[in-house]
């Protein structure tokens, strides 16, 4: 079966491309956020608040957005997160392109901004396995990543230019211009439900129950989520206050835009082995595969140096896409669809809970015990989690079962 069967299907075309415009402009958005509050304070303490604003409000309210997902028609949920988006990142590139930015000002918008996420991402997750049959999924899940990916390779060498030329406030504009587009590509999305339009809508509290029930019921499921709130905190932490910060004392912003970018290579590039790939205990690979995301934290502790950190980023960025396309692939295969979503926000919340909390305290970390011994700890961190994971004998047994590779519905 080819590779690119997927693409046959309309609404898995337009599901693409909406995530690919968006995530240009979200390759660009975080080093220009960056270096807008560098500009505007040069602290890593303030730069952690504000980014750790946008990341409580995901975790806030990603159990709301998977309700939210399995209730109502999951392309018109994105595309209200889309108009949200579009119009908090606008407004931030007015504060900083006019020079009214204040750190509470950018944390408020980037908590909106937050919030918008929290109501995307179950209702994206859960969408896919509906844009095509079950038999072609896995091809699916890493086109998706992998026009992502490629899209943000470009993005992120681009977010580094900008910065670097222009300033900062241009990158968050076209940033909120690729969310506009986005949602016009989702608001066309034609798919069959997947709820039982007889039965009875529960309440929220009532939806979130069954989801925890199916949640807690899969013991895989519940280890990696614990693992990933440890790795996921780690890793944003350090790549995401500390690296600018390690960039500006070293090698430039411009090439850190690099660094990124080779990251997405080792993406696209990993997305293109796991299509290929057939593996008995996928997850486990998955999971085993993320050791190698411990390399580019230390790196940026003993040797900061621009090629060595392209590489170590692009070697992490191959063993991250691999266990992104396990997890997805496992979710869909053992989770009903009518209860994806919810399942997918206790997923999502578990994995990201951890995250803000790691990158309000790394930059104290950083002042008190030095920012090489902070990265180094970051590496062990992870190292401990996929341990951690791997120590569970449902994840390292749990067993992939691809579907009878049968067309079910005709391509449009």
């Amino acid at each position: 079966m080819g590779v690119l069967l997927p693409l046959r299907y309309g609404p898995f075309r337009l599901l693409v491309t909406g995530r690919t415009v968006s995530m240009l402009g979200n390759a660009i958005a975080p080093i220009a956020l960056a270096f807008a509050v560098l500009d505007l304070t040069g602290s890593a303490r303030d730069l952690g608040l504000v980014v750790g604003a946008r990341s409580l409000t995901n975790v806030l309210f990603l159990l709301v957005g998977g309700v939210v997902a399995d209730r109502l028609p999951r392309n018109l949920v994105m595309v209200i997160s889309s108009v949200v988006a579009a119009a908090t990142q606008a407004s931030v590139a007015a504060t900083v392109l006019t020079g009214s930015a204040t750190v509470p000002l950018l944390m408020a918008l980037s908590a909106l901004n937050g919030l918008s996420s929290a109501l995307a991402w179950p209702a994206v997750s859960a969408l896919l396995p509906q844009t095509v049959p079950e038999a072609i999924r896995k091809q699916a899940n890493a086109l998706n990543r992998l026009s992502g990916n490629a899209a943000a390779i470009v993005g992120a060498p681009v977010g580094g230019l900008l910065v670097a030329t222009i300033g900062p406030g241009w990158g968050l504009a076209a940033d909120a211009a690729t969310f506009a587009v986005s949602g016009l590509c989702f608001a066309v999305i034609k798919v069959p439900g997947v709820r039982d339009t007889a039965a009875p809508r529960p309440g929220v509290f009532a939806g979130l129950r069954e989801g925890w029930s199916e949640f807690i019921a899969h013991t895989w499921l519940w280890v990696v989520v614990i693992g990933f709130m440890f790795l996921n905190a780690a890793t944003a932490a350090s790549m995401g206050v500390l690296g600018p910060l390690v960039a500006d004392d070293s090698f430039g912003r411009r090439s850190w835009g690099f660094v990124l970018a080779a990251q997405t290579a080792g993406l696209i590039l990993g997305a293109v082995i796991a299509m290929r790939l057939r593996v008995r205990r996928l997850l486990a690979f998955g999971v085993l595969a993320m050791t190698v995301e411990a390399l580019l934290p230390a790196a940026m502790a003993v040797a900061p140096k621009v090629g060595l950190l392209v590489v170590c980023a692009f070697i992490g960025g191959l063993g991250l896409e691999q266990f992104g396309i396990a997890w997805e692939t496992t979710m869909q295969e053992y989770i009903p669809a009518e209860k994806l979503a919810r399942v997918y926000s206790y997923d999502m919340l578990g994995s990201v809970v951890a995250i803000p909390i790691g990158q309000v305290v790394i930059g104290p970390a950083a002042l008190a015990f030095g920012t090489e011994p902070t990265l180094l700890i970051a590496a062990g961190v992870i190292l401990l989690s996929v341990l951690g994971m791997l120590a569970s004998r449902d994840v390292r047994s749990l067993q992939h079962r691809p579907a009878i590779p049968a067309i079910e519905n005709q391509p449009n």
